[in-house]
């Protein structure tokens, strides 16, 4: 049976570049067809009626036209553009340290529904300065386990004991937390504190992104987790998170 010559996708966008004079590459990531890189003809043109509807960090409905190299946007509409997320230059930030972990960790015409929906509720949440940091720390974690890769955070990855309270450490290379008694050689282990095991396994429980409580995150007890997630994406990424300097660049804008 012969696939359809069009399909409907409903996705966000995550980078585009001009090909050509007027024509657009877009990468989006959808709900039903996962990342794609479609062809925009026209849509830099100002009579293009693409135009403006393909911007990074923007949730569309698009019919795309099957192509023999590369299938292409035809119509396209948008659901949400994420004013909020735009709006300045730390939420812009951060909004595309979403898109480029999605990105990054995503491979072509895979599907995850479940990746999907995080992802639009976080550049949802984004919006919220009380709760934005948080958010992006549960992003980072349930990226992590889509992928496959989640720390382990409630035994041992050495021995497979339970941990116990401040008698615990995290190695990424091992796969998350090591109890006091194991210590690989070949890994480089860092500290951990008990506050920050306990935040960690909270975002893990939480459900969703509009679930996670309002909490009054210490900036210390912030830092260490965000340094923890970031060697841990970086490992498994195999190179640095570019966006992650121009958030850190914002935080002191």
């Amino acid at each position: 049976m012969t696939s359809p010559r069009t399909y409907r996708a409903f996705g966000v966008t995550l980078r585009r570049s001009p090909v050509r004079e007027a024509d657009l590459l877009t990468v989006m990531y959808t709900r039903d067809y996962g990342k794609l890189e479609l062809l925009a003809r026209g849509a830099q043109r100002l009579t293009s009626k693409l135009m403006g509807h393909l911007e990074p960090l923007t949730l569309v409905r698009v019919s795309v036209a099957r192509g023999r190299t590369m299938d292409q946007v035809t119509e396209a509409e948008v659901v949400n553009a994420f004013p909020a997320v735009k709006h300045g230059y730390e939420n812009s930030a951060r909004g595309l340290y979403v898109a480029e972990l999605v990105d990054g960790f995503s491979a072509l015409s895979a599907a995850n529904a479940e990746l999907f929906d995080i992802t639009v509720q976080t550049l949802e949440a984004l919006g919220s300065a009380s709760n934005a940091e948080l958010a992006l720390r549960y992003f980072d974690l349930q990226l992590l386990r889509l992928s496959g890769f989640m720390p382990e955070l409630y035994n041992c990855v050495e021995c497979g004991a339970e941990l116990e309270p401040d008698r615990h450490r995290f190695a990424v290379g091992a796969g998350g937390a090591l109890c006091a008694d194991c210590g690989p050689t070949e890994v480089v282990v860092r500290p951990l504190s008990l506050p920050a095991l306990k935040l960690l396994r909270l975002l893990h429980r939480t459900e969703s992104v509009a679930a996670l409580p309002a909490l009054a995150v210490p900036p210390p007890l912030e830092r260490e987790v965000r340094e923890t997630l970031a060697a841990t994406l970086q490992y498994w990424l195999d190179r640095r998170v570019r966006s992650q300097e121009f958030l850190e660049i914002a935080k002191f804008a």
